[in-house]
């Protein structure tokens, strides 16, 4: 358990100060309060999500250390994993360029809306991850899992891509760059074309997922896909 807390706390470190370089140093400078207030929302949901599952469901956690298109074992996820890594560092290289170069704007309680929407992405992730410890940072099926139709899962399939899409769409308004849209929507379209190839897996290997599929009929936004 102590070593598994050491390698989640460091990764989460690891991560936030990745971000924070990300943001700060294509802006070239620190003033940049919507990166300031963006970095310490994101930063401070992500440390509380890995506290709060290091000590509820710390088997959750080691599932969610291994991601990223090395980790994946599906020779599509991996590209799809790849193709969605450059995008994510795109979509928080391009706000600070835009800061810097002024090629965009947005009004202030647009801003501060969106930063809402960021930390409501996280309170969904969170709900997602208490209801289904089975949700690793890879796609596979381990032994004797089960299909989760409880909690978000009750309204659609994927409520997880829900959260990552609220997020990801509110993060160019929220560092106040409307030229950033232009990689968060393709990176929409990779998470859609994630969870496709996912269903298809989960079919083909998840005892009950055809059957739970036919109960919920939507995939990310209830009443519309």
């Amino acid at each position: 358990m102590d070593a598994l807390r050491k390698k989640a706390l460091t990764g989460c470190i690891k991560f936030q100060l990745t971000l924070a370089l990300f943001l700060f140093l294509p802006a070239w400078s620190l003033r940049f309060w919507e990166a300031w207030l963006y970095w310490l929302l994101f930063s401070a949901s992500a440390l509380i999500l890995t506290l709060y599952f290091l000590k509820h469901d710390p088997q959750l956690i080691e599932r969610r250390l291994e991601a990223g298109p090395v980790a994946e074992q599906e020779k599509s996820q991996k590209i799809i994993q790849a193709i969605a890594s450059v995008l994510v560092c795109a979509l928080f290289i391009v706000p600070g360029f835009d800061h810097r170069l002024h090629w965009s704007t947005a009004p202030t309680p647009l801003v501060l809306l969106a930063d809402v929407s960021v930390v409501l992405g996280f309170l969904i992730v969170f709900f997602v991850f208490r209801e289904n410890s089975y949700t690793a940072g890879t796609v596979k099926v381990e032994a004797n899992q089960h299909v989760i139709s409880t909690g978000p899962y009750r309204f659609v399939r994927h409520p997880m891509y829900v959260g990552a899409t609220l997020m990801f769409l509110a993060t160019p308004f929220a560092l106040g760059s409307l030229w950033a849209l232009l990689v968060a929507v393709p990176l929409c379209g990779v998470i859609v074309a994630r969870l496709l190839n996912e269903e298809q897996y989960l079919s083909a290997h998840l005892p009950g997922y055809i059957a739970y599929c036919q109960k919920v009929r939507y995939r990310l936004l209830p009443m519309v896909w």
